[in-house]
């Protein structure tokens, strides 16, 4: 095994049997994936006046004792609020050894929702990053953004990623991969990492995204395949190549490339330079080994961007470069890949809502 690099599945299992990883209920063999571990709600949710990290010297306990507003008990389920701000402790707790660090994301679906989920810990400074050698539990900050939605214990929104010193591929041997075994669709355009833009021109008719519509109704996180898209999106047509985002307005739209990720790589998205426009692709996350390659059956994937403009009303048009996706070694090749033996429900994709809804 390599010394650096993201540890695949069967590290996190050794873990778990380490103790280095427990948690309230036992860990089930599906929260783990190629390259992360999937973390489950517990049963209750704080209503908090204001998004917060711990800080150094301070708990989540503490800060939970400023601003909760009220408890939430979550067994049965319970609706939380578009607008509002939430803290739930989640079931698992880290015992990391020194040289190990983490690092959290929102899952696929969770993202394409607009359902803002962040990790936090105690004496945390940043969101979704678990320092070298922490020990404790970890607690999940939750802002619905477009759709109130429905929750319970054991539901899996998050997903943490477990690496052992500089696993980012630098750009040289990344061209190199791809030499090898493509990465993206076309010519690569590297600068640290991959960069990729959106697609306005599909190949076939005029629908390049989904804009969230403003009052919709409550989505139930455990109902898959279920809800109507119309009630909750708003199809986007163009036959121009561009669209132009309204302020404040959530979109799906997808990239112009279609990406792989080699079975010896995981992938992150990372944020692209505000300086090119007045909005910011939302980044939900991990791009698991085997994502989008021929060898688990993926032959390219494209990116969904999870796109929400600011301040102003922005111009987006076809290939325009939206974002980067950082490339980085697994200590070694996982033991099954994203799309090979597993429910993948995104892989080969592309312009794909969420898994709650139906297929359009």
């Amino acid at each position: 095994m390599n010394v650096t690099g993201v540890l695949p599945d069967s590290a996190i299992r050794a873990m778990i049997d380490a103790g280095q990883i427990t948690s309230d209920i036992a860990i089930t063999p599906d929260q783990i994936q190629p390259a992360s571990l999937d973390l489950r709600l517990g049963l209750t949710a704080y209503r908090v006046r204001a998004s917060f990290l711990a800080g150094k010297g301070r708990t989540v306990k503490d800060r939970l004792d400023e601003f909760t507003m009220h408890r939430i008990d979550l067994t049965g389920g319970a609706v939380l609020e578009k607008g509002c701000v939430y803290v739930v402790p989640l079931m698992e707790r880290l015992t990391l050894p020194q040289g190990t660090a983490a690092a959290a994301s929102a899952k696929s679906s969770i993202g394409r929702l607009d359902l803002l989920t962040r990790i936090i810990t105690d004496n945390g400074t940043e969101f979704d990053r678990v320092h070298d050698g922490f020990e404790g539990r970890l607690y999940v900050e939750i802002c619905p953004r477009s759709f109130s939605v429905l929750v319970a214990p054991g539901q899996m929104l998050n997903q943490i990623i477990f690496r052992q010193g500089d696993t980012v591929i630098p750009d040289d041997e990344l061209r190199k991969i791809h030499a090898r075994t493509p990465i993206v669709s076309g010519t690569p355009v590297i600068s640290d990492g991959l960069r990729f833009s959106v697609d306005l021109k599909p190949e076939t008719g005029d629908l390049v995204g989904y804009r969230a519509k403003p009052h919709s109704g409550v989505i139930d996180l455990s109902k898959i395949g279920f809800y109507d898209p119309l009630e909750y999106w708003e199809p986007i047509h163009t036959k121009e190549g561009r669209i132009i985002l309204d302020p404040g307005a959530f979109y799906i739209l997808v990239s112009r490339e279609a990406i792989s990720i080699p079975p010896d790589c995981a992938a992150e998205m990372a944020p692209y330079l505000a300086m090119v426009g007045e909005f910011r692709v939302h980044y939900a996350g991990f791009f698991d080994p085997g994502f989008g390659h021929d060898a688990a059956g993926g032959s390219g994937s494209r990116g969904v961007l999870e796109v929400r403009c600011h301040e102003a009303p922005f111009v987006l048009e076809h290939g325009q470069t939206v974002g980067r996706l950082v490339y980085e070694r697994m200590t070694e090749i996982p033991e099954t890949l994203y799309g090979a033996d597993l429910k993948s429900n995104y892989q080969g994709q592309g312009l794909k809502l969420s898994k709650h809804f139906r297929s359009v």
